[in-house]
């Protein structure tokens, strides 16, 4: 998915750890024009850039497609990351520059390998009248930034508790392994609590966790977050006990550990330096013409010939750093 904002900071990010459990709520974004779809930001945000290696997250829905129009993004670029589709509902069409064309569907994790350059586009066909899921970026380590452009598809298992069920998209969780290969460890699972239900689980001390409410309300470690909330829990621990008020609830438990490398985060672009941002928007740009785009640096997503997504104006000045 496209960053939608008409003028985006940039900015430089660098990993920091609280003290204790953090709630960060969520921004309202259009995807673009009166009728567009939502979405709610709740990373990066001033106080916090990134979670491990996670460094953005888009969640949305449950939106009427006939009232919003639906997921329209046409061919955009993205650098230096990797995004991770997640739905709960609904159908998304993805076609990229590397010749990857597939659906993603509620309960299977598509993860696109951006690396040195690609571009994308993402439509939700016809048959999906609702549309509820996330969209979550990866940044890549500088020692894998360059890396070419990839694809991965995963429809994980679910795994059943006493009050819970979990599907595991990326890394480990209650003894299940995901199969896609990630550049830094990372944790990525969806989770269904009974109303009323308290769950603990085994987590790798090293990582910092993030807990992205869907549906319900969700203790954390006793602190509450309600839908639409992503709860911090910083490293150190190796057990966190999550628990649902009197109804059901759903969550994405996001981890990692501390990425350690500052980045530089402007529209689609995960770079390291102002000067990097600066040249990728201007090859993504010399790839626009009047009639489309044309073939160069990002390639051209097969099977897609809709008018590409000029990128917006860069920012007035540099930006000073924040740690």
């Amino acid at each position: 998915m496209s960053n939608p904002e008409e003028r985006p900071e940039e900015v430089v990010c660098e990993s920091a750890v609280a003290a204790g459990i953090e709630i960060m709520t969520p921004r309202d974004v259009p995807l673009g024009g009166p009728r567009a779809m939502r979405v709610r930001r709740t990373l990066p945000q001033r106080q916090r850039s990134l979670i491990g290696a996670w460094c953005f997250v888009d969640h949305y829905g449950p939106d009427d497609v006939a009232d919003t129009g639906g997921m329209v993004v046409p061919p955009h670029p993205h650098t230096g990351l990797q995004t991770v589709s997640w739905l709960f509902a609904g159908e998304v069409e993805h076609r990229d520059s590397a010749g990857h064309h597939a659906m993603v569907r509620p309960g299977e994790v598509n993860l696109m390998t951006a690396g040195r350059g690609i571009s994308h586009s993402e439509v939700s066909p016809e048959s999906t009248t609702t549309l509820h899921g996330a969209q979550l970026w990866v940044a890549l380590p500088d020692s894998a930034r360059h890396t070419d452009p990839g694809f991965a598809h995963h429809a994980p298992a679910p795994v059943h508790g006493d009050g819970y069920e979990a599907r595991v998209f990326l890394g480990s969780l209650l003894g299940d392994t995901s199969p896609v290969e990630t550049f830094t460890p990372l944790l990525g699972a969806e989770l269904r609590l009974d109303g009323a239900a308290t769950v603990v689980l085994d987590v790798d001390p090293a990582y910092e966790l993030g807990v992205l409410v869907d549906t319900g309300v969700v203790e954390v470690e006793g602190v509450e977050a309600k839908a639409g909330d992503l709860a911090y829990v910083p490293p150190g621990r190796d057990l966190l006990t999550l628990a649902a008020h009197d109804h059901p609830a759903r969550l994405l438990l996001l981890g990692g550990p501390p990425f350690g490398e500052p980045i530089v985060m402007w529209w689609n672009i995960v770079a390291r330096t102002h000067e990097e941002v600066v040249a990728w928007r201007a090859e993504w740009q010399a790839q626009i013409t009047h009639d489309g785009l044309v073939d160069g640096w990002f390639g051209v997503p097969v099977g897609d010939e809709r008018p590409p997504i000029p990128a917006p104006p860069l920012p007035n000045a540099r930006l000073r750093e924040r740690r």
